[in-house]
């Protein structure tokens, strides 16, 4: 099969924004892009017919409160606004209110739990609206403003002067707010995604699979710097999107009233410029996305060297670690030394693009003016006007360091989103332990393969587990103890037979090294089940059970939040793990080594304080004393074989051996 290319401008980059960022605003179900894309335009149409609206009322209002000043600033407004009103006109305002207002209504039931992100994106869209327009006010006022000045018209230079200081006093809380709304719909955006990804992260395993199978890197980068880089920028280019529609509309006609010409010079230079673009920034996305991947790489590289600082320091470590850490940021430095480079081949263009802007317009419009034609106003309004639409036809010109990073971001974040949507699927290739729900624990047949089917560990085993009895796996290392709990959890599934066990609620797994979660004591001691009310009185027994009774006043009670895996040795952390045992109860535990840092007189105690439970334990170690504690042995031999022996008799051929 051939692999499908994600790191490049393509039809399907839009399909795998969609499918990120649609979820926020509307359920993803089949058609749903198409009613979504049709809610969101519908939301224009309304928001531009009710600026219009608003507007309208506004200027007559105006016309009746301030009717000598309005026309000096403003003259025929009236006459065009109320010549609509008075038109068939009218009815088109009607049907872009009410045709929207239907639609959302008819889809009332879909988007009724995301009411929150559309109030935010209308009032959002509806400052843009605002922002815009005050744009092409600022281009008229500018263009009598420099008129008056240039013909040494002092009453009107005095006039448009306060109307140009009146509409930065209206327009600055107006651009104030459009700029809280967006950071504020982009903060909430980035919340909802975030709980979304990190859900599906930790359910189901996934984390373990992705871990395991290697394919999606750094998922811890992409959690949270690609997912608010992804919301933001989504947001940046909505609404650059949106002022680029609106300074079309109003500008083109604005720019065409002054010179035609000019008009269409406009589109053939931004097309031209747009294609040129293009094809020299196409290589960007895929050295955006390396780039991604190995700052991340750096990073995680600073986090191992700090989580295993000790370990570091025993083994005068810090020269090997300096290299790998040197050599993880130096592969980011050299990609990033290519993709400056091309940035540079980029900016060659876009920046000379850029500034032909300043000189095109009045190029072509001084003859004009010279004729005596236009004012000079028409000149500095045709100028900004030009530079207003051409930004809007040139947003990939202009855009194009920040859309390769965006692409690449998507990327990344569609596939991962893919992997947690399908974490379990299965190798048609290969053969599959068949899993069951039932009890009692039990092994049929089973032939366990490593997760990538180069080799067999144990071939056709087969035993049962009755309640109350105790089983310990021993054998020499690498053949395949730690492999057969792994089966059991459910986290190896390569191989054949059936495996029988319980639900993995009501089993625990207590590993060598025990995991010390980032909480306080109490939610040690109750995990995985931290919300469970426990009183403090059965806390402090089960503590004196395993030893450490003078933990909490040592540490400053149950409810002080410190680093366990560092403030606790080994040897404590494996008893704190045989507390969460014996608080849990559960009717299986599966000890994979979990006593080896203890001494004998510890480890019998502990599993004493076991026996005395209902729970069915599975051991795996080494240590001849686990015997006394288990009824049965499995024993690995490697080269796939096992066997199935009586402690006791097991036992006795060691003793025999050893004399």
């Amino acid at each position: 099969m051939k692999k499908k290319n994600m790191n490049q401008f393509d039809p399907q980059l839009w399909q795998r924004f969609l499918r990120i960022a649609q979820p926020f605003f509307y359920p993803v179900e089949t058609g749903s892009g198409k009613v979504f894309l049709s809610l969101l335009l519908s939301l224009l149409i309304f928001l531009f017919a009710a600026v219009f609206v608003f507007v309208s009322v506004v200027s007559i209002a105006s016309q009746y409160i301030f009717p000598d000043f309005f026309n000096s600033i403003a003259p025929g407004l009236y006459e065009s606004v109320a010549s609509i009103f008075y038109s068939p006109y009218i009815i088109v305002v009607i049907l872009m209110l009410g045709i929207p207002m239907a639609m959302f209504f008819g889809y009332r039931n879909q988007i009724q739990t995301r009411w929150q992100p559309w109030a935010f994106l209308t009032v959002l869209l509806l400052l843009s609206l605002f922002v815009s327009g005050l744009n092409v006010i600022i281009s008229y006022v500018g263009n009598f403003f420099t008129t008056a000045l240039a013909e040494k018209s002092q009453d009107e230079f005095w006039r448009f002067l306060y109307v140009y200081a009146g509409v930065f006093v209206v327009g600055t809380p107006i651009v104030v707010m459009y700029m809280y709304t967006r950071e504020r719909l982009g903060n909430y955006w980035r919340k909802w995604l975030t709980d979304e990804f990190l859900e599906r992260y930790l359910s189901q395993r996934s984390f373990y699979q992705i871990e395991s199978d290697g394919k999606i890197d750094n998922p811890d980068q992409r959690i949270t710097e690609d997912i608010k880089s992804f919301t933001i920028t989504s947001l940046r280019f909505l609404l650059i999107l949106l002022g680029s529609i609106i300074d079309v509309i109003s500008f083109t006609g604005i720019l065409f009233s002054i010179s035609k010409s000019l008009s269409i010079f406009l589109l053939i230079y931004a097309a031209i410029g747009t294609i040129i673009t293009v094809l020299i920034g196409r290589r960007l996305i895929p050295l955006n996305f390396n780039q991604l991947r190995r700052e991340a790489d750096f990073r995680y590289g600073l986090v191992h060297v700090r989580d295993n600082a000790e370990s570091i320091a025993f083994y005068q470590g810090e020269h090997q670690e300096l290299n790998q850490v040197k050599q993880r940021f130096f592969q980011a430095f050299q990609n990033f030394n290519v993709l400056i480079g091309w940035q540079r081949n980029v900016n060659y263009f876009t920046k000379s693009y850029e500034y032909a802007v300043i000189i095109l317009p009045s190029l072509i419009l001084a003859p004009v003016y010279f004729a005596g034609t236009i004012k000079f106003g028409d000149i500095t309004q045709a100028n900004f006007a030009f530079a207003q639409v051409l930004g809007a036809f040139s947003i990939v010109v202009s855009e194009i360091a920040i859309l390769s990073a965006f692409a690449a971001g998507i990327n990344r974040l569609a596939t991962f989103s893919e992997f947690l949507d399908s974490p379990k699927t299965l190798d048609h290739e290969h053969t599959q332990i068949d899993m069951t729900v039932d009890s009692p624990l039990a092994l049929e047949h089973l032939t366990l393969n490593t997760p990538n089917y180069q080799k067999i560990l144990v071939k056709d085993l087969s035993l049962t587990l009755a309640s109350g009895e105790g089983l310990v796996i021993m054998g020499q290392s690498g053949v395949g103890k730690s492999s057969l709990l792994r089966a059991i959890a459910g986290l190896w599934t390569s191989g054949t037979g059936r495996l029988i066990r319980p639900e993995l609620s009501s089993m625990l797994f207590l590993p060598q090294r025990p995991y010390m979660i980032l909480g306080t004591l109490r939610q040690q001691l109750l995990y995985p089940n931290i919300n469970r009310e426990v009183d403090e009185t059965e806390l402090r027994q089960v503590l004196k059970l395993v030893n450490l009774a003078d933990l909490p006043e040592r540490l400053n009670g149950f409810d002080t939040e410190l680093d366990w895996a560092n403030v606790l040795s080994l040897g404590e952390q494996q008893r704190l793990a045989f507390a969460r045992l014996l608080i849990s109860k559960p009717r299986y535990a599966i000890l994979d080594e979990a006593t080896s840092a203890l001494d004998l007189k510890n480890e019998e105690l502990l599993y004493k304080k076991l026996d005395e439970t209902d729970t069915t334990y599975i051991s795996v170690g080494h240590r001849m004393s686990l015997l006394r504690y288990h009824q049965n042995v499995l024993e690995l031999m490697g080269d796939q074989k096992w066997r199935l022996v009586s402690a006791k008799d097991y036992q006795a051929e060691m003793s025999l051996l050893a004399q």
